[in-house]
């Protein structure tokens, strides 16, 4: 095991950003840089033992100082949306800002994947911490945060959030790649089989907000408890798709949140290769990549619509609005700590 670093370019602002590569001996590898901790490249090996990259992701510091479509990001204080962002807590109102339409969007100006990080290395991982302000984005108390991911001799990508502020806030971070086992640059995940370990999904609103309500999935095309091809129902009929443009639903995960346990699996045929997801939280969005127009990625491939698939582990989206939802309050000087591993075979079926 080891970790490496190159120069990967240098802001707009100035500011030298580093990329660091943690391998294992299996020849599995991560890219990060310290500019937003975001994922850049994870070569993951097929059925054959060949490694290819398998998130969506740029070449330069110029297009992640974009990256509108958050590939590969860290995402705080608050991921995924927050209804007329505005929330109440301990009877003092804060006003968000709207960056999706009346509501926000994982988090607001500065986006966490668009800050600098200090970042701390081991033979095997690398963590990026930093402290967010008080009413950075508009949330309260100044939150000491940090995530490290951490690669094992098991295939595993580790990603460990860590949070505490001085003042009770908001603490709902996660980690937006976008993940085609094909390789970056295979296309649409369609054929890819997905399942998931959840009865229900969050009922949203037309905007995607959640109203507080449970949709029982058995019979629905969300459905994924039995495993099965994304492409097979992603365009039906069925209103909680056609709002969001495909797959863009909080899962609600049959798990108790005591332990980090298996959520969900991905799958693709031709290469073999498998992605298992494990989490501690209550939450997890599943997306489809259908808001992704034409961006132009890594190695000079084209990204366009439903080119990734995200497996967003969270707190339920505007949970801080809806009081039969387990909030994702971060009292004043108690630790923040949650566990996300993606671990990815190879194995022939």
């Amino acid at each position: 095991m080891s970790v490496t670093t190159k120069e990967f370019g240098v802001t707009k602002e100035g500011e030298k950003v580093t990329l660091y590569t943690i391998e294992n001996s299996h020849g599995m590898r991560a890219d990060v840089i310290d500019y937003g901790a975001n994922l850049v490249r994870l070569f993951v090996p097929d059925k054959n033992g060949s490694l290819d990259d398998v998130v969506l992701g740029f070449d330069s510091i110029e297009s992640y100082e974009g990256n509108g479509c958050f590939f590969g990001s860290t995402i705080g204080r608050h991921g995924n949306r927050i209804g007329n962002a505005t929330f109440t807590l301990n009877g003092e109102t804060y006003e968000l800002e709207k960056n999706d339409g009346e509501n926000n969007l994982h988090g607001g100006t500065p986006g966490y994947n668009k800050v600098m990080y200090q970042a701390v290395t081991t033979e095997n991982s690398v963590t990026f911490a930093r402290v967010s302000p008080d009413l950075e984005q508009g949330y309260p108390g100044d939150m000491t945060y940090s995530v490290t991911y951490h690669l094992t001799e098991d295939n595993e990508l580790r990603l460990h959030y860590y949070a505490k502020s001085n003042k009770d806030t908001l603490c709902n971070m996660t980690n937006h790649s976008y993940f085609n086992l094909k390789g970056h640059d295979g296309g649409e995940i369609t054929d890819h089989e997905v399942w998931i370990k959840a009865d229900g999904v969050t009922e949203t609103s037309e905007d995607l907000i959640p109203n507080g309500n449970i949709i029982d999935v058995e019979g629905t095309p969300l459905d994924f408890t039995m495993k099965k091809k994304i492409s097979r129902d992603i365009e039906e009929d069925y209103k909680p798709l056609l709002d969001a443009g495909g797959y863009d639903h909080n899962f609600v995960l049959d798990i108790d949140g005591s332990e980090v346990e298996k959520v969900a699996e991905l799958s693709e045929e031709t290469t073999g290769r498998v992605m298992e997801v494990f989490t501690d939280l209550p939450g997890m969005q599943l997306y489809t990549g259908n808001f992704i127009e034409k961006e132009d990625g890594k190695e000079g491939a084209t990204y366009t619509k439903r080119s990734g698939v995200c497996f967003e582990t969270q707190f339920f989206p505007n949970s801080i609005n809806i009081d039969s939802f387990k909030p994702c309050i971060l009292k004043a000087g108690e630790p923040f700590e949650s566990t996300t591993i993606y671990r990815f075979s190879g194995e022939e079926e």
